[in-house]
């Protein structure tokens, strides 16, 4: 075998190599089966609706507002980016933490509290997010490392608690003619997270604030802490096999607890990133709990479990999320954007497959090759 072809296998063979590989199809596959679908519903305009979608920002002839509408993208995205580390962190340490979600929500509260009711500054009101939401996440480590409960119920139960406690909590600080909070630009610009003139990059985006290289930084932290540490291979560990890491002289309930804490401290660090730059007020009479946590985990999976891959499918599942919007509404529904990421996500469940299928085909070509 040549030097080219053993270089060429060792690449198929790596891991991180197969995992982008495979995410890549996943989206491939998921954006054909989402263009057959729109074919299904409405042969006439599936071409434009799929270009809408991929396009989102640049949907936009001029320069100025499709950066513009970048920027929002990106802001967006940060606080994806978050909830994803947070699944993914549990993830890592063999617990699966739909909590996100309801922990991104009670950071959510906090934050606008603070900020709003309280009148504090924004580097408060993101510590008060990441606190109350590393408060939520412990609870659901702690039934898990005490009482063996299953953390997917009691983050579900959490989701929902947190959010009605949120509505009330923000129930005095809202709008008087609307069942919206009062805007931070108006009651407490200090809440308002610096923008260093990030602004400007993004044609005057004022949206685009610290919050943005904060996820980044935060995305390559979580990546050394779980792959360069000796505290993230305890977690690992635990996460593995409590029982083995308890022999070893591990303390596996303080790190089952632990991580749960700073799986809920990421979300809530997402709910400030992206309500302290004012892009959105919170509906108090809100009855669901809102999309980002449950996206985090689709952005988790398609990033391979991984912070930096992450980073990447974070921005990929926001960006077509928000091209949604710019689908022919009189033929489409918004949530077809939503539609074709699902279709991504289950697809991701195969990548594990896409991986065994791979080596055993490169296993077969060595042997042939003997």
């Amino acid at each position: 075998m040549s030097k080219e072809s053993k270089k060429k296998e060792s690449l198929l063979r790596n891991s991180g190599f197969q995992t982008i590989l495979g995410s890549l199809l996943c989206i491939i596959i998921g954006l054909l089966i989402g263009y057959i679908v729109l074919v299904i519903i409405n042969p006439g305009g599936a071409g434009k609706a799929i270009v809408a979608i991929l396009k989102n920002f640049l949907y936009y002839p001029s320069a100025a507002a499709a950066t513009k509408y970048l920027g929002t993208t990106l802001v967006k995205a940060s606080a994806l980016l978050m909830c994803s580390l947070s699944v993914l962190f549990a993830w890592k340490v063999g617990l699966f933490n739909i909590g996100a979600a309801g922990q991104y929500v009670v950071g959510v509260g906090a934050c606008l509290y603070f900020g709003i009711g309280l009148g504090m500054p924004w580097y408060v009101c993101m510590l008060a997010a990441v606190v109350t939401a590393a408060f939520v996440g412990g609870i659901s480590g702690a039934l898990k490392a005490y009482f063996n409960v299953n953390e997917v119920i009691s983050c579900i139960m959490l989701n929902w608690i947190g959010l009605y406690l949120v509505n009330m909590l923000l129930t005095g600080v809202k709008e008087q003619s609307t069942p919206y909070t009062k805007p931070l630009d108006s009651v407490n610009k200090s809440a308002l997270l610096p923008n260093i003139g990030l602004d400007r990059v993004f044609s005057k985006n004022e949206f685009v604030t610290i919050g943005l290289p904060l996820a980044v930084m935060m995305a390559v932290i979580v990546w050394v802490v779980l792959e360069k540490t000796r505290f993230g291979f305890e977690l690992k560990a635990t996460g593995m096999n409590k029982n083995a890491a308890k022999y070893c002289g591990m303390r596996e309930k303080r790190n089952i607890i632990l991580t749960m804490v700073i799986a809920g401290g990421l979300a809530g660090f997402g709910a400030a990133i992206f309500y302290l730059t004012g892009i959105e007020q919170w509906m108090v009479q809100q009855t669901s709990v809102p999309a980002m946590g449950f996206n985090g985990i689709a952005a988790a999976f398609l990033g391979g479990s991984n912070p930096l891959g992450a980073i990447l499918s974070s921005y990929f599942i926001q960006h077509i999320t928000s091209g949604g919007t710019y689908v022919d509404k009189t033929m489409y529904c918004t949530q077809i954007s939503d539609l074709i990421s699902a279709f991504i996500i289950y697809l991701c469940g195969f990548v594990l497959f896409f991986k065994v299928w791979l080596n055993r085909l490169l296993d077969k070509r060595e042997e042939k090759n003997k």
